[in-house]
């Protein structure tokens, strides 16, 4: 059986890696997915409509400012978990269009946002885009992350939200 102490110093070697990285690791880049469209369809019914309601919400309302339409993607109770932004549809609308000022423009036929995956499973859909930041360490360089969004789809609309946003 091992002494307490020797068991101690391999544990703590093991585990060096990972509290200390060594600076020469790079990580590999989050890059967008060739076709975004074909992310947001499925071969089930169900999990293809809810995809399209997520598509719609990224183009039409998140790309192209159409907030007019957000009664068509999004529930009147529509929840928030992103702590800038309170819940309700309404509110939401205003956050964007009166908070933000977004302006709206032409639909683009397709969606630009750097999507990298599009997951979905019985009622919720997540998207993961591409997002570059600025290296804390060596502002010159930038390197990439993924950002989250995830949207609970009840009677063909969205319902529920999350992201990976904190508080500004």
């Amino acid at each position: 059986m091992l002494k307490r102490s020797a068991f101690l110093v391999i544990t703590l070697s093991l585990l060096a890696p990972i509290m200390h990285p060594v600076s020469g690791f790079a990580q590999e880049a989050v890059v967008a997915a060739a076709d975004r469209e074909a992310l947001f369809t499925s071969p089930d019914p169900k999990l293809n409509a809810n995809k399209q309601v997520v598509y719609h919400i990224m183009r039409d309302l998140l790309e192209a400012g159409h907030w007019d339409r957000a009664d068509q993607f999004l529930t009147e109770r529509y929840l928030q978990h992103n702590p800038n932004v309170p819940s309700g549809r309404d509110t939401v609308v205003k956050f964007f269009t009166e908070v933000l000022k977004v302006e709206k423009k032409p639909l683009p036929e397709t969606l630009s946002t750097p999507v990298a995956f599009v997951t979905a499973e019985g009622d919720l859909v997540t998207v993961a885009i591409v997002r570059e930041e600025k290296d804390p360490k060596d502002p010159s360089r930038t390197y990439t992350t993924t950002w989250y969004d995830t949207w609970r789809i009840v009677d063909g609309k969205a319902d529920e939200h999350w992201d990976s946003a904190i508080k500004e």
